[in-house]
């Protein structure tokens, strides 16, 4: 495994805890500040409030006079929870569930820019847009198709901003990305392993690890974005950021890995096999505006695009076994989109309102979903407000309730063979999910 954990160390002691849980579509977070947290993040990639622009569009750096510096922090409280019947291999049916299998997280930030002159604005962000964490826990008699799945990242994000004309401005940055990730099954039931080969019906305890495997990587990636005044009133903005490719450089162990082609092996070993899994991080868009349609009251919106067909499947390379390589599990993910719309009050010269709503579309169809990764749409109902303290320093905070919708999941999936084989370590599942999410932002910007 590459030594990342000093990198790790030192910038979770520079920002506070990554324990990152997702609840934007698939693993995404949006999460990237306090003010936009406030309006449901509408409009982000049209709006310079402060130097946490940057990582939503770099262009919007050049709006940004002096030098300023963000930094805050959101915690998540998701409430998701799995309720179904599962049926044993003789048939026999019986009820199971497994309550808050998300973890609540804070999301720290921490943003910088600098004016060089009248054209050029440059900047930094250190924050991430990518991270799940979820836990079934030994109860619930699902486990057999995903017991634990997890995914950090930490980004650092240079960028530059150029203002082409009065109207136009243009902006590029740097992504330098820091992850790593696990995902992992156990039996949820004692079983007896299935034929073929000689150790047909030998026992497997419950609880005990059918496929585990976790890694780290950094990777490279990069963002444009692009930002036009139609006039003084009204403004438009767009952002690409590119896919980036990580490759989790780990060790898997589990009985799917201990067991030879033949069915010959120790199932229970407790043997680390060296290995790495490939992990795409999605291309996202974002198509934003800004309308000030009085002195005081803005409205803004956005349309937001994430490549999740990239997310097909995950697969473990481990050169040391001869039925190489190994699926850990089908994905079949899709792209999806996300609608926000939002609105600014200016109550006074200290004091600034916002609120939004935003509906998120899932990123997996029902066929799809897994116990794992539970997702499903969302709808966004956000609060907030800004306080300048003083000339230089502006205090925000926000609140924000995630509706998640009700669906349907089942494994093993239909026409995913792969699916098939946890059917013998507890049996089947079929049921529902459901949760919601809070979320409190707090932050401080200021300028110099």
């Amino acid at each position: 495994m590459k030594n990342n954990k000093i990198v790790y160390l030192a910038v979770a002691t520079a920002l506070g805890s990554l324990s990152t849980t997702a609840h934007s579509a698939g693993f995404q977070l949006a999460e990237t500040s306090a003010t936009g947290l406030g309006r449901a993040f509408a409009g982000e990639a049209a709006m310079a409030d402060n130097a946490s622009a940057q990582f939503r569009n770099p262009a919007l750096l050049s709006y940004l006079a002096d030098t300023q510096v963000s930094a805050g922090g959101i915690y998540v409280n998701p409430n998701v929870d799995i309720d179904g019947t599962n049926t044993n291999t003789s048939g026999k049916k019986t009820t199971t569930s497994t309550d808050d299998v998300a973890h609540d997280a804070v999301i720290p930030n921490f943003y910088f820019s600098h004016q060089l002159d009248d054209r050029l604005t440059a900047g930094i962000a250190l924050a991430t847009n990518f991270g799940m964490e979820t836990d079934l826990g030994n109860d619930f008699t699902g486990t057999q198709f995903g017991n634990e799945a997890a995914v950090t990242t930490f980004e650092i994000n240079p960028n530059l901003a150029w203002k082409a004309t009065d109207q136009l401005r243009i902006g590029a940055g740097i992504r330098y990305v820091l992850g790593e990730g696990s995902i992992g099954a156990k039996s949820s039931k004692d079983s007896q392993l299935p034929p073929p080969g000689p150790l047909a019906g030998s026992t497997v305890p419950a609880h005990s690890t059918l496929k585990y495997m976790e890694g780290d990587d950094r990777a490279w990636g990069w963002q444009l974005g692009a930002v036009y005044d139609l006039n003084d009133k009204h403004r438009v903005g767009i952002n690409y950021r590119s896919e980036v490719n990580l490759t989790l450089d780990g060790h898997a162990e589990g009985l799917t890995y201990n067991i030879n082609p033949n069915g010959s092996g120790s199932p229970l070993s407790d043997t680390h096999y060296s290995g790495s899994m490939d992990l795409t991080l999605p291309a996202t868009a974002e198509l934003s505006s800004l309308h000030q349609l009085t002195e005081q009251w803005a409205i803004h919106t956005s349309i937001n695009w994430t490549e999740w067909s990239s997310f097909d499947k995950l697969e473990a390379d481990i050169p040391s076994l001869s039925n190489n390589p190994q699926m850990v599990k089908v994905e079949n993910w899709e792209d999806n989109y996300r609608f926000a719309i939002g609105t600014t009050y200016q109550w006074d010269q200290q004091l600034t309102l916002r609120s939004g709503i935003a509906y998120d579309t899932s990123a997996v169809s029902d066929k799809n979903r897994t116990l794992t990764i539970p997702e499903t749409d969302r709808t966004w109902l956000s609060l907030g407000a800004g306080y300048k303290m003083t000339p230089q320093l502006t205090l925000d905070a926000a609140f924000t309730y995630v509706f998640a919708k009700d669906a349907p999941v089942k494994e093993p999936r239909e026409g995913i063979e792969s699916d098939k084989s946890g059917s013998a370590f507890g049996g089947t599942f079929e049921g529902e999910t459901t949760g919601n999410v809070w979320l409190v932002g707090v932050q401080a910007s200021y300028r110099f």
